[in-house]
């Protein structure tokens, strides 16, 4: 039991990492299922790095990381939202246009600055080991805000993700729903990117979200299954990364990674198994 249990009793700021990790997780974890879902799986890569010249404008005028991350996110959204209804391009075609515009911006603004040494590898990777007791507070109020927007208009999304046509005629507009969906991604993405950064966070949204749907028949299964691997695997990576010596951040999002591909190992497993069965008794008969 103290190889599991030791490394966060007796080490506070371990302590504060893994619960910083488990609300990140779970935030990922819910808004990754509509992401899932919806298949936005392009946009969150687009925010989860259009936040980069954000955090670095932000850093080189002395303000808060978050603050910049939050103007890159909504800048990203606003710009998609601008060329999707004022032009005949895809949104496929905005976000990538977007997303590699705004990843060359925040590249050259770091290029220019011999300031960003030590921070852009915090904004890349997370400072999880250095999370405090505010940022903690900070986490948990925005996987308060992410879980009352995901169940308050639960039902919208879900039309959304499967069918927009059908969202309009019950009532609700495809287009407010998804930008307030977009909204809901981005605010998971630049409250995370702190912990796990801009790399990482991408893949929080998606693995866990992937794990559950691959396990669940229903949508709110696929979000508790979500929730429990977002959270095994922040446990597992911040006990891997302390006992080996690894970048805890890219420990939690391995963890995560590999969590989906047992799970898919195993159903593809049950699956072939079954189609034998099936086809035993089809013999037979």
């Amino acid at each position: 039991m103290t190889w599991w249990i030791a490394p966060f009793a007796d080490n506070p700021f371990l302590l504060r990492a893994l619960i910083a990790g488990i609300l990140v997780a779970v935030s990922c974890s819910i808004a990754g299922t509509f992401v899932v879902l919806r298949g936005l799986s392009f946009l969150g890569d687009a925010l989860a790095h259009g936040v980069l010249p954000g955090v670095a404008g932000a850093l080189l005028l002395g303000l808060p990381g978050l603050l910049g991350a939050a103007a890159g996110a909504t800048l990203m959204i606003v710009g998609v939202n601008l060329i999707t209804s004022r032009s005949r391009l895809s949104s496929d075609t905005a976000i990538g246009l977007l997303f590699v515009g705004m990843l060359a911006l925040g590249v050259v603004m770091v290029s220019r600055s011999s300031t960003f040494t030590g921070d852009i590898v915090g904004i890349l990777f997370g400072e999880i080991l250095g999370v405090s007791t505010r940022d903690l507070i900070q986490q948990a109020i925005a996987l308060v805000a992410v879980g009352v927007v995901a169940w308050v208009f639960a039902r919208p999304f879900l039309l959304l993700s499967f069918d927009p046509e059908q969202a309009d005629v019950a009532g609700w507009s495809s287009r407010r729903y998804e930008l307030l969906m977009l909204v809901m991604v981005a605010l998971t993405v630049v409250m995370s990117f702190q912990t796990v950064g801009t790399l990482l966070v991408f893949g929080l949204l998606l693995a866990p979200a992937g794990g559950g749907a691959l396990l669940a028949r229903s949508v709110a299964g696929m979000m508790a299954w979500a929730v429990l691997i977002g959270s095994v695997s922040a446990y597992l990576g911040m006990l891997i990364s302390y006992h080996y010596d690894l970048a805890a951040g890219a420990s939690i999002v391995a963890v995560a990674v590999l969590l989906f591909f047992v799970v898919f190992a195993i159903q593809a497993t049950r699956q072939v198994i079954s189609d034998r069965r099936a086809a035993g008794q089809v013999a037979v008969a």
